[in-house]
């Protein structure tokens, strides 16, 4: 997979992020669902990248900077049809990579807590996230899980 710097007009990469923020927010309680629509993953705190299988976009991912030492994993959705062959895990290695380039030693993320959010829970647990608790403005709720790791 090539990640590159992702280009949130492109017609391909609109669509992708319209299934992630629909199919998450459909898997979520109204008012539970903290996904970033194309505004937010264009701010100015906001890297955000896209990973392609030769013309074909397969993944994305985005790294929100919360302070000058802690990030936050945001966007994270791989196309349905390339599951299970490790787009996944490089995107996330990379963003990884990306908030310790940055000097960020603490990288934290929200999940949703149902059934459909497990398998991203696994991938974040096997690349070393741990539970914490709400992190910048996040509120305890039944909904959300809070996931961090010490860079």
């Amino acid at each position: 997979m090539k990640i590159t710097v992702g280009d949130t007009y492109d017609p391909r990469v609109i669509a992708l992020l319209d299934h992630h923020v629909t199919t998450a927010r459909a898997q979520t309680e109204p008012g539970s669902a903290h996904a970033l629509d194309l505004t937010g993953l264009r701010a100015a705190n906001v890297a955000f990248w896209t990973g392609w299988d030769g013309d074909t976009l397969v993944a994305v991912g985005a790294l929100k900077v919360l302070s000058p030492d802690h990030g936050e994993v945001k966007s994270m959705h791989t196309l349905e049809a390339a599951r299970r062959r490790g787009f996944a895990g490089k995107m996330l290695r990379h963003i990884i990579d990306q908030a310790r380039a940055r000097n960020m030693t603490r990288l934290s993320l929200e999940t949703g807590s149902w059934d459909y959010f497990k398998p991203a829970v696994a991938l974040y647990q096997a690349h070393g996230f741990v539970f914490c608790d709400p992190f910048e403005g996040y509120v305890a709720d039944r909904n959300s899980l809070f996931l961090t790791l010490a860079l």
